[in-house]
């Protein structure tokens, strides 16, 4: 987290943005917070304020697409820290504890943990929200924002879920649905969107799994995704902040007037591919050697094919399109320095773990379950899984060239499943709007205009009618005549009405009221 953090600064030194700079590390500082809380009281708090902080890191652009894509970032993030707390609170009820630990299996609250969770994981169907929002980021909220929110996500599977075999179909699920999304974009940076989703699947896919072997791969995995998507997204922060245009059918012949940003940028699409020689290769290799060893063989399957399709849409297409697809007679400079620095330094760490992870893989917890961790171990010893890994990606190349009519991209948006929430959202709300207006009405006009006056005139009548019968004997036995008992009757209304009562009429009310409670008291006895 802290060199994705250097690195991003680096690479945003030459724009000064104190608003944007303050969000960023805010939201650097939970998410690192989130990485050392011991209780999930601190876990949540830091959980929401890098949801708040990152909402500032899309606002940053300054556009109408960045205020609506915000808007809903935020509320998708707000219902999933509810969910979360949720959650939590359960889960306090029941252990009596509030220490972040595993979570136990089949209770409530911690199925609403995990859901909370895998939305920050993007998991699917909770996923829309990562390519509608990051594509709108600044060029420096793109880069920052690939890192922290779905890897955090990733450690507190790892924390609180290893093991859980939904886990495994949820992650296989993502790394298809990824794969799919991205070859059909057309935004270099909604490529890159898609294929976090993508590979953050496979990193639960791991967690799922739950071996050491496998634990080991994800954090791994975490750590040279953190990397190498960081570059990937600096690459094409630098195109766009030099033409202003992220659109794969606005973009090619940039290999002319980029080359520096071209060949980072595809170490970067290389490193995610998983070609040998680079970080990618030596981590992925050992979720996908975790989920063989387990016997999960429909997983192994899937994460080779996963595997397969990332070279497809991150390895191939995002530079070819983005770098040497038809001249479109762009002539941009070159990137600023700063940014060239930063993505050279990325550059070099995806060259040097892939050759050398052995520092990598010496801090992984289980780390004793990585057997090869040498050159000679992984590419002399085991030359065959090398082999294997290029005949993968020798196919995929093959394929991706022989379909490249067909994956000509057009300037259309691809709609996943944020078109129904939207849809969703306008039925909710037509229904909500007809049951609760309909409602509404139906109290104004029983309640409000009938009930409420036909209450207000009993009050105004009912005492002085209630006690013309108490005193109606009386009257006939001082004027028996009918005329007389209606006089009264009438000369007691219009005094109730003024509120206009003889003194003796008061005595007696409460003498009668007396009298009462001596008889209720005495009943009681």
């Amino acid at each position: 987290f802290t060199l994705c953090a250097v690195a991003a600064f680096i690479f945003s030194w030459h724009e000064k943005r104190r608003a944007e700079n303050t969000a960023a590390l805010v939201y650097i500082g939970s998410a690192l917070g989130v990485v050392f809380a011991g209780d999930m009281i601190t876990w949540y708090v830091c959980w929401e304020l890098m949801a708040i902080a990152s909402t500032f890191l899309i606002l940053a652009r300054k556009t109408e697409k960045s205020l609506k894509a915000a808007q809903r970032y935020i509320l998708v993030h707000l219902a999933g820290g509810l969910i979360l707390l949720t959650g939590i609170l359960l889960t306090v009820h029941q252990t009596g504890s509030i220490a972040f630990t595993e979570f136990p299996k089949g209770e409530i609250g911690s199925w609403l943990i995990l859901i909370g969770i895998l939305i920050n994981a993007a998991a699917v169907p909770f996923s829309s929200w990562l390519p509608d929002a990051y594509p709108e980021s600044t060029v420096m909220g793109g880069v920052i924002l690939s890192a922290y929110t779905t890897k955090t996500a990733v450690y507190t599977l790892i924390r609180g879920f290893p093991g859980w075999e939904i886990l495994v179909a949820v992650g296989c699920v993502m790394a298809i649905y990824g794969i799919i999304y991205a070859l059909l974009e057309n935004d270099m940076r909604r490529i890159l969107a898609y294929s976090i989703i993508n590979q953050v699947g496979f990193m639960v896919c791991g967690v799922g799994i739950g071996t050491e072997l496998a634990i080991a791969g994800v954090v791994a995995h975490a750590f040279c995704h953190i990397i190498y998507k960081a570059l990937l997204w600096m690459s094409a922060g630098a195109v766009l902040f030099r033409t202003g245009k992220s659109k794969c059918t606005e973009l090619g012949g940039l290999y002319k007037t980029m080359p520096l940003t071209m060949i980072l940028g595809t170490i970067g699409a290389l490193a995610i591919s998983g070609v040998p020689l680079t970080s990618g290769f030596v981590s992925k290799t050992l979720i996908v050697a975790a989920a063989e060893n387990k016997d999960y063989i429909w997983a192994w399957l899937v994460l080779e094919i996963a595997s397969a399709g990332v070279f497809l849409h991150a390895g191939i297409k995002f530079p070819y399109f983005v770098f040497f697809n038809v001249d479109r007679g762009l002539r941009p400079k070159e990137a600023p320095k700063p940014m060239l620095i930063a993505m050279g330094l990325l550059a070099f760490l995806c060259v040097l773990l892939g050759c050398y992870p052995a520092p990598l893989y010496n801090i992984l917890p289980y780390s004793n379950a990585v057997t090869s961790t040498t050159f000679s171990a992984i590419y002399i010893d085991d030359f065959s899984k090398v082999v294997a890994m290029f005949q993968l990606l020798a196919f995929s190349a093959l394929a991706f060239f022989v379909f490249l009519p067909w994956l000509k991209r057009t300037p259309t948006i691809s709609i996943d499943f944020d078109w129904f929430y939207r849809k969703g959202a306008k039925l909710f709300y037509a229904a909500m709007d007809r049951s609760l207006n309909g409602l509404n009405k139906a109290a104004d006009k029983h309640v409000i205009k009938t009930f409420l006056p036909a209450l207000t005139r009993f009050a105004l009548v009912a005492p002085a009618t209630l006690t013309a019968m108490a005193l109606k004997p009386v009257w006939r036995a001082m004027d028996p005549d009918e005329a007389g008992l209606a006089k009264r009757r009438d000369e007691l209304v219009a005094k109730f009405t003024t509120g206009t009562f003889p003194i003796a009429y008061s005595a007696a009310c409460v003498l009668i009221i007396l009298s009462l409670l001596v008889l209720i008291g005495r009943t009681a006895d």
